[in-house]
């Protein structure tokens, strides 16, 4: 018997409402998993065949997490079924699982109309890249240089958005991908493929060719659960709609407040406009939040209000008020991260606040690389969510292997990644060839590049690429063998640029990524590192060992970072982005400055509201302690630029907020943090 007396009278509400539409407005921290899953085991326990209940989510990590405190709460003889059993034998379990997932689910049974075998594969990248490489080496004209990732990703844009969505790819790349478009789809129906778009396409063409089908659906999923409702796009509420507009029982999970995919297709208006396709729909409240302290819900109630358009909700909790917000200003993104990191050092050793207790929230991924950096240097664990290590991305492993080819070619690993990168007639075949000509000569790669007797084994035009990229990495050691004057400090940074902008580097970035966005992140990255390689006091010398030095220092603090790799403890570095469904003891928001959130772009492309709301998301995260920062400079391709505060701080209510001063925003004063770490070290024995 479940013990309903755990709930608050609104998760009740919404746990008993069974039948009919039901719209869960679920605020940040108020259980939201908590109602879902004891709703699921309430419908079971009064009667609903566990069969008929569907519950949809985004991530298979959420459906598991579902799945498994289902599985606590419903009868014993529901949690008994075994995967294996015959299917007829496991519908005593409700079906938990993502939207993809629902759809394999549904065309496994019915593919066969559509003129697939029940036995369909599912491409993922690599399949999808192989069969185009395979249909444009089929049709490409001689010399003819297409990135087969950059077709690829056109090709998805042009099946899910038009040609609207593809405006801005480049022009070629356009053509292309729609040449190939039909010859695309026809290779992989004839391997009984589909590819992941195809998923939710083809189960929709399903519904609307095969009626029948869309009813056999609807009488099995009699009782449809959607979470994270404000984040469906439109294929993922038409799939819900035709599934539950006859039975009406549909409970929709979600707050439009934290509604911040738009930028990927997430329409907010599926949750607002609920009542346009049910009208007769009850909707729930759960204002009572079980995380933070009022004063951390006060300061979001008062900066969500400003949004017009939404439901109106109020966070409160019974933890009490808790500290006031500490906002505080920096000179620089430097001086933000070395404060923010020298503040999570005291509190580690004066309160015991652990390194896994404490978070960084930024608004773009191009902010994480003073941060990593003022943590490697003070020996500070972090994990990085939402977004690859900056010094993991693509674009900087690509500049940092080339650097390391040119101070030594007989490092294969480096020469291998960028040897055809951008593509220059190093296939992976004369590649591999080469590999295996290295080791049975028992030399590098490079040195079998240089051999003539390796070079006879391949065609001329294979030879001749060859040749052109020996070249290429000769002439530019012979560059880096040239005295710096101390008089130029930046020789290090000009060489780079002209390197990159001789390789072509920025254009191959245009050709394979799949948004301006992702282009311009990408290069701005890039440039950012550029920047920082001259060092922080560059001295006369050899091009060569100061490039040493620099990659030197980058590999010293990565194996610094190793050594303090203790399970679990450590601080958390994320994205806005990425932290919904988070929530942390300590947290800091660095980076509220104009042209950040909000972002440069929200203005003209009229998503301030969706920037509001990202912030709301990152305050709704702080359990405890909540500080938040800004600059009034920032490095840009490594030119300090001045920043203003973010309009959104004039919003936080000033009895909720205490400013930190130059001085005061400190323990102790900038540079003299080493010797009051080892003071309380002393201390504490």
């Amino acid at each position: 018997m479940l013990n309903l007396s755990l709930l608050n009278p609104q998760q009740r509400q919404a746990v008993e409402t069974t039948r009919g539409p039901v719209l869960i407005l679920a605020g940040a921290g108020t259980g939201k998993t908590r109602v879902i899953t004891y709703r699921i085991a309430h419908m079971i326990e009064h009667g609903i065949p566990p069969g008929n209940i569907l519950g949809v989510t985004f991530t298979n990590k959420a459906a598991r997490e579902m799945q498994e405190r289902v599985a606590k709460l419903i009868p014993k003889k529901a949690r008994s079924a075994k995967p294996e059993a015959p299917e007829e034998d496991r519908e005593i379990r409700p079906t938990i699982c993502t939207f993809h997932s629902l759809c394999v689910r549904i065309l496994r049974h019915h593919i066969e109309k559509l003129g697939y075998k029940r036995n369909f594969v599912i491409y993922d990248e690599s399949d999808q890249i192989g069969a185009v490489k395979k249909i444009m080496a089929q049709i490409s004209a001689r010399g003819e240089k297409t990135d087969p990732a950059a077709i690829l990703s056109l090709l998805s844009r042009f099946r899910n958005g038009g040609e609207r969505a593809a405006a801005f790819a480049d022009e070629s790349v356009r053509a292309m991908a729609q040449h190939i478009r039909s010859r695309y789809e026809s290779a992989l129906r004839a391997c009984n493929a589909v590819d992941f778009d195809d998923l939710i396409l083809l189960t929709l063409r399903l519904f609307t060719e095969h009626p029948a089908a869309l009813e056999t659906c609807r009488a099995r999923y009699r009782y449809v659960m959607v979470d994270e409702y404000q984040d469906t796009n439109a294929t993922q509420f038409n799939l819900v709609h035709a599934l539950t507009r006859e039975h009406r029982n549909l409970c929709v999970v979600g707050d439009d407040d934290q509604s911040i995919y738009g930028w990927r297709g997430a329409d907010i208006s599926n949750l607002l406009d609920m009542e346009k396709h049910y009208p007769e729909v009850k909707v729930i409240k759960l204002e009572q939040n079980y995380r933070s302290t009022n004063t951390i819900l006060q300061a979001a109630n008062a900066i969500i209000k400003h949004n017009v358009r939404r439901r109106g909700k109020k966070l409160w909790s019974q933890k009490g008020d808790g500290p006031k917000i500490t906002l505080c200003a920096f000179r620089d993104d430097e001086d933000e991260a070395r404060s923010i990191v020298d503040q999570i050092e005291y509190v580690r050793l004066a309160r015991r606040i652990p390194w896994a207790g404490q978070a960084i929230l930024f608004r773009t991924n191009i902010q994480s690389r003073a941060l990593e950096t003022a943590l490697r240097q003070s020996g500070v664990r972090y994990h990085l969510i939402g977004g690859q290590s900056f010094f993991d991305r693509r674009e900087i492993r690509d500049f940092l292997a080339y650097l390391k080819t040119f101070l030594n070619p007989n490092d294969d690993v480096s020469l291998l990644r960028i040897a055809n990168v951008p593509a220059r007639g190093l296939s992976d075949v004369t590649m591999e060839r080469l590999l295996g000509a290295s080791h049975e000569r028992k030399c590098s790669v490079y040195s079998a590049m240089q051999n003539p007797a390796v070079g006879a084994m391949f065609q001329s035009k294979a030879r001749e690429s060859i040749e052109k990229f020996v070249a290429l990495v000769e002439h530019t050691r012979s560059q880096l063998h040239v005295e710096s004057p101390a008089r130029d400090p930046r020789a290090l940074q000009a060489w780079a640029g002209r390197f990159i902008d001789r390789i072509g580097y920025f254009e191959e970035l245009r050709r394979s990524e799949k948004s301006a966005e992702a282009v311009e992140s990408r290069i701005q990255n890039l440039k950012e590192l550029m920047a920082s390689i001259n060092g922080a006091n560059p001295v006369p010398g050899l091009l060569f060992s100061r490039l040493q030095t620099f990659l030197e220092e980058i590999v010293l603090d990565t194996e610094r970072e190793e050594e303090y790799e203790e399970p679990g403890e450590a601080v958390t570095l994320i994205t806005m982005h990425s932290c919904k469904g988070l929530e942390f003891p300590h947290v800091y928001i660095v980076g509220m400055e104009d042209g950040l959130l909000p972002h440069s772009r929200s203005r003209a492309e009229g998503t301030l509201d969706e920037e509001r709301r990202l912030f709301y998301v990152a305050i709704t995260r702080a359990k405890e302690t909540l500080t938040i920062g800004h600059c009034a400079s920032r490095r840009k391709y490594g030119q300090l630029a001045p920043r203003h505060p973010s309009p959104f701080l004039k919003d936080l209510p000033p009895e909720l907020v205490e400013h930190a001063d130059e001085k005061s925003k400190l323990p102790v004063p900038p540079g003299s943090t080493k010797n009051m770490f080892a003071a309380i070290r002393d201390s504490l024995g």
